[in-house]
């Protein structure tokens, strides 16, 4: 494989620095806007994937990481902690832009973006890999560049320290884990302290051990393999929000998110809406609290109950696939849509294009900006109204984007 010199000028979505050489663009991890370095690179056609071998000359933003299994065992959780705040957010800024504007083929400017409230320790939850070690159990995270192995997490500083130290006490039970070859692992803090999701084994004799040897562990659940349905252990919370089903980790940016996408659904002054992927239902239950007729479209069972339990007046929760549901929920004034990193399916964009003339508008909420861009396009009667991005990630390249779409025809 060749050695060449290259100059990075940009960060690519999934947070490698891009760099261009002798006709080639190079991707290279963990360079920053502004490296000179020198790269073993490998590929085909016009691209190549490159190892850093040596900074020659470092950029004005780059600092030294302060977490060691970024360096020592090459984390792959995070993508960005060798450049400073400030650039990692311009970065963001700059994946969204180009991504719609390539993906999505709309002509738009790097959208403003705000900032988290903290830059580390910010995330509530952590999902780890658990793997056997001679006689033990171990859990950690893979390599960036080692999907297949995982290294023991002795810390995490983006991680809420209460999260990290539940994740210690699970670790000191682990003779009492489920009989498999390999499992993986949820805690989240909560109200009422941390709780804990266990994925995989396919029996679990020593459970009831294993919840006697974890007493900080407020509530657990288990997914069994082979997608059994998950199964709570026990809840002793007082608070029994649905902690197993999916919620945004940076609890302080997931606040400042939801009210602005309340702030731009209002704006619509909608009698009706449809919150669809609406998790635990709290746009949905306040648009419901506002009087707006709200349709709460969402799969996990968990968190659909939930929501449907305290939507107010004649709003409803559904549970069920979005594609299925969207069309039966319909008409409606507005749509909001906050889907997996996967994006909407296809059969949900043809469904709005549809409605085009009967909707007030759509707001997007994505955490994959190239899965917006894709479904954008699948949307060429909608015009992009205004984009906004959230850094609810910081230390890594994924970024939240809310963007607000009208008909072409209507009136702004």
């Amino acid at each position: 494989m060749a050695v060449v010199s290259v100059a990075i000028d940009s960060i690519a979505a999934g947070g490698d620095g891009v760099g261009r050489t002798n006709g080639l663009v190079v991707f290279v991890p963990r360079t920053a806007p502004g490296d000179v370095v020198t790269a073993q690179i490998s590929g085909k056609g016009h691209f190549a994937r490159g190892m850093l071998r040596n900074i020659v000359t470092p950029s004005p933003v780059r600092i030294e990481p302060p977490c060691p299994h970024y360096t020592g065992d090459r984390c792959g959780g995070c993508q960005l902690q060798h450049m400073t705040y400030d650039s990692q957010l311009v970065a963001k800024q700059m994946i969204i832009r180009d991504s719609l504007r390539r993906i999505g083929k709309r002509n738009v400017d790097a959208p403003a973006i705000e900032r988290s409230p903290k830059e580390w320790r910010y995330r509530t939850k952590l999902t780890l890999a658990i793997r056997r070690r001679g006689g033990r159990w171990i859990a950690g995270l893979h390599p960036y560049d080692d999907p297949v192995r995982v290294f023991p997490l002795a810390d995490c500083p983006i991680t809420d320290r209460r999260v990290v130290a539940a994740w210690h006490e699970v670790m000191k039970a682990d003779a009492y884990f489920p009989d498999a070859k390999e499992l993986r692992g949820s805690i989240r803090i909560t109200r009422d302290g941390p709780t804990f999701v266990m994925i995989g084994g396919e029996s679990w004799a020593a459970r009831d051990q294993f919840t006697a040897a974890v007493p900080s562990i407020s509530a657990a659940w288990w997914e069994p393999a082979e997608d059994k349905p998950r199964r709570l252990l026990y809840d002793r919370r007082s608070d029994r929000a649905p902690s197993a089903s999916f919620a945004q980790v940076n609890a302080e940016m997931a606040e400042i998110l939801r009210a602005y996408v309340l702030d731009r659904a209002r704006s619509f002054n909608p009698k009706s809406a449809i919150d669809a992927y609406s998790g635990a239902g709290h746009v949905a239950i306040a648009l419901s609290g506002d009087g707006v007729r709200v349709t709460a479209i969402e799969l996990d069972p968990d968190a659909a109950d939930w929501s449907a339990s305290r939507l107010i007046g004649s709003s409803r929760a559904v549970r069920g696939r979005v594609e299925v549901e969207l069309p039966a929920a319909l008409p409606a004034d507005l749509v909001i849509l906050n889907p997996p990193r996967a994006g909407v399916d296809a059969r949900v964009t043809e469904t709005l294009e549809a409605e085009a003339t009967r909707l007030r508008g759509v707001i997007y909420i994505s955490c994959n900006p190239a899965t917006l861009a894709r479904d954008l396009s699948r949307l060429p009667s909608y015009r992009i109204e205004s984009l906004h991005g959230f850094d609810m990630f910081p230390q890594t390249a994924h970024v939240e984007t809310v963007c607000e779409l009208r008909p072409a025809g209507a009136v702004a």
